[in-house]
């Protein structure tokens, strides 16, 4: 490796010219590394250091420690109930008094078993476990001490690893590998103000710094740069991004005065909230330029999003585009031609070729009879249909539009990237506006939102005569909670209203088939299917009156539809049903919903599902049943739930348990342009900063030439399926 190599090729080299192919080849089977840029990022997860020490006599139980202790005696013992060997390491304190021991144990220790020999001082990093009447380390972290490190203890990094892959191992190899880095081969991209600025040391010392820091202030300062540095990444290719959406042509859809739109207004029953016409004002003023339209329209449910978005659809149908509404379900999308159809009344009667005033409404679906798809496709490629609601039915090739304006998308986290770039494709010459609907926004939407990717809009506020809901955590386990909730359930149904009960699954696996129970105490620790909820109501006496229907996604589609529509027309009292009803079911009478093992349902999916009872201006509530201890980790979950309506924050919790993920939205081994060190959560405050940095870069005049290395390092972090990505959101 030449001191002129670039930082593209240093970082590109396969792992084989730097650590040899052996080493190259267990780094790639561990992590999925290929390149020296890879394994870089791989940072540590966290430190130890001789401040942190416990001595062993005050170890503290089910507590993280750190000891450092020399190894007085080892042993190994086979497994008997699978394959593999224990070994098993006693030590002896080197700070406490003399002849205190622990324990530690260490399964299929191959690498412990060459490292930790009599004698032997490391530092120990483990969770005070206790077995056979002794306090013991399980599987802890490790670093052996030489003399150096012991006269002048560093703090160790502790990696993600593997058993194939320990963290020896692992600094042994990053080791190697910073001696090869060099500031001529790993040169500095960031411009110099903004590291004096902040005061972030170069890229090549915050490698250093990162995965072999003096002190740990220095570990932290490093962290603090490279998540800057993805941030500030993100937000060029992001800035870039949207310098380019900017120079898309899209045809400019103004509102036309006297036209559909001001007539749906004219004809409606209620007055939009100040909200809805805040949000309205603003899709409407994008809708009136020349570049495509790219904005979240957030509301919780019941909000009145759809009348919102039909406003729209209206006014690019005046301006003579057609509008496509996208739907995940096949019932959802039948309930959103059914609601558009009727607040359209005479303005649904086509004008084009017939003598109605208004514009053609066609439903697409799956399982739409042939007779039905072909009138719906010739009226989408006549442009006798102004709107089109369907399902993925809507992608398929047959589908053809005279001249496609307007994108909506119900629940975008329902479908893939390519899926909603195969609909905007379907317009002729320019994209098509985008609009996107949610009650709950995805953790990769509150990443961007966070980031400025998405122009957001948001009604805040429910309309007049949508009652609130109130949520319960119901604890199974105790007797009097559970009869109650059998009881609640009888109750509102004698009050003359309707019932959700949804459970988790379908059925019950082959060796529960068939069990009647008589009593709800049989299912403790199980999970409650449709099929035997089904069974325990139709055993109860209070429900030998009250008509109980199951629905779930395995039924025929028009089974389905025929199910839902007996329900919404009151023929059915309770509806036991698998979570096919999350989304866009819509029944006036239903006001309690009753969520059987609700922590086995994420955040997202509770908020969906509560969203259904409530909506005929009654009272709605919704119960969240568990069998887990009051104490349990998943029941936090159903608390935050119980506490909140507000979207927002409960997608921001739903980012928070989903520890983030991705949110370029790529899931790739290795992947340069995943984000190793920057938090949505965490790194608020350094997202603004680069947010503001970005800004003032491209306000400089001529800075792509003045900064020709970051342009080219942005251009490269964003891979090619990250980039493709990018671009169709």
């Amino acid at each position: 490796m030449t001191a002129e190599t670039t930082s593209r090729d240093f970082e590109s080299s396969p792992l084989s010219v730097v650590l040899g192919a052996k080493n190259a080849t267990a780094l790639e089977k561990a992590f999925g590394y290929g390149t020296v840029g890879e394994f870089l990022r791989h940072f540590p997860r966290r430190y130890v250091e001789v401040g942190e020490l416990t001595p062993i006599a005050e170890l503290p139980f089910d507590e993280h420690v750190t000891v450092v202790a020399q190894v007085v005696n080892i042993s190994q013992r086979q497994m008997h109930s699978r394959k593999g060997f224990i070994f098993e390491v006693t030590v002896s304190d080197e700070l406490g008094d003399a002849g205190q021991q622990l324990k530690m144990t260490f399964f299929n220790g191959y690498q412990a078993r060459s490292d930790l020999l009599v004698g032997t001082i490391a530092m120990f990093s483990g969770k005070v476990g206790w077995y056979q009447d002794h306090l013991q380390l399980n599987q802890p972290d490790y670093a052996v001490l030489d003399e150096a490190s012991q006269a002048d203890p560093r703090p160790i990094p502790i990696y993600p690893a593997s058993a194939k892959m320990p963290n020896k191992k692992i600094r042994d190899l990053m080791a190697h590998l910073l001696e090869q880095m060099t500031q001529e081969n790993l040169p500095e991209f960031l411009p110099q103000e903004l590291l004096d600025t902040h005061h972030y040391p170069i890229r090549h010392q915050a490698y250093a710094n990162r995965h072999s820091p003096r002190e740990l202030k220095h570990a932290y300062v490093a962290r603090q740069r490279f998540a800057f540095e993805e941030a500030f990444l993100l937000q060029l290719s992001l800035a870039e991004r949207n310098r380019q959406i900017g120079t898309q042509h899209s045809v400019a859809r103004p509102r036309r005065s006297g036209g559909l739109a001001d007539k749906f207004d004219a004809q409606l029953p209620f007055i939009l909230t100040d909200d809805q016409q805040q949000v309205g004002r603003e899709i409407s003023q994008d809708l009136e330029l020349n570049h495509p339209m790219h904005r979240l329209l957030q509301g919780e449910v019941g909000s009145g999003k759809t009348v919102v978005a039909l406003r729209a659809i209206l006014q690019v149908i005046d301006a003579g585009g057609q509008a496509a509404l996208l739907a995940p379900t096949e019932v959802l999308a039948a309930q959103h031609y059914a609601s558009i159809t009727k607040m359209l009344g005479a303005l649904a009667d086509p004008g084009l070729f017939n003598e109605g005033e208004g514009t053609g409404v066609a439903l697409l679906t799956g399982s739409a009879k042939t007779a039905q798809r072909r009138e719906a496709l010739l009226g989408i490629a006549s442009g006798e249909t102004g709107l089109i609601v369907g399902t993925h039915a809507l992608l398929g090739e047959q589908v053809r539009f005279a001249e496609l304006g307007l994108v909506v998308i119900d629940e975008q986290h329902r479908f893939g990237v390519e899926q909603r770039d195969a609909l905007r494709a379907k317009a002729n010459d320019s994209v098509p506006h985008t609009l996107v609907m949610t009650a709950t926004p995805i953790p990769r939407t509150v990443a961007m939102t966070v980031f400025g990717d998405l122009d957001t809009s948001t009604i805040k506020h429910l309309p007049v005569g949508r009652a609130p809901i109130s949520t319960h955590i119901v604890p199974m386990q105790l007797s009097g909670y559970r009869n109650r909730l059998y009881t609640r359930i009888s109750e509102e149904v004698a009050k003359g209203h309707q019932v959700y009960v949804v459970c988790p699954r379908i059925s019950d696996s082959a060796g529960e088939q068939g069990v009647l129970l008589a009593t709800y105490e049989d299912t403790s620790g199980q999970s409650m299917s449709v099929e035997k909820m089904l069974e325990l109501l139709g055993g109860l006496p209070d429900f030998e009156s009250i008509r109980v229907q199951g629905l779930h996604s395995q039924l025929d589609s028009n089974d389905k539809q025929g199910i839902m529509d007996d329900f919404a027309a009151g023929d059915i009292d309770v509806l036991v049903s698998t979570t096919v009803i999350e989304v866009g079911v819509d029944v006036h009478n239903a006001t309690l919903m009753v969520i059987m093992d609700a922590e086995r349902f994420g955040i997202s999916q509770l908020h969906q599902l509560r969203g259904r009872v409530g909506r005929g201006g009654l009272p709605g509530t919704c119960l969240l049943s568990t069998w887990l201890d009051a104490d349990h980790p998943s029941v936090n979950r159903l608390r935050v739930i119980e506490s909140t309506l507000d979207g927002f924050e409960l997608a921001e919790a739903d980012l928070a348990e989903r520890k983030e993920g991705n949110i370029l939205g790529v899931q790739q081994s290795g992947s340069q342009s995943a984000l190793r060190e920057l938090s949505i959560i965490r790194d608020r405050a350094l997202i603004e900063k680069a947010r503001d940095d970005v800004r003032a870069l491209m306000a400089m005049p001529a800075w792509r030439e003045k900064y020709p290395v970051l342009l080219a390092t942005t251009k490269n972090w964003v891979d090619e399926s990250t980039r493709e990505f990018l671009n169709k959101n």
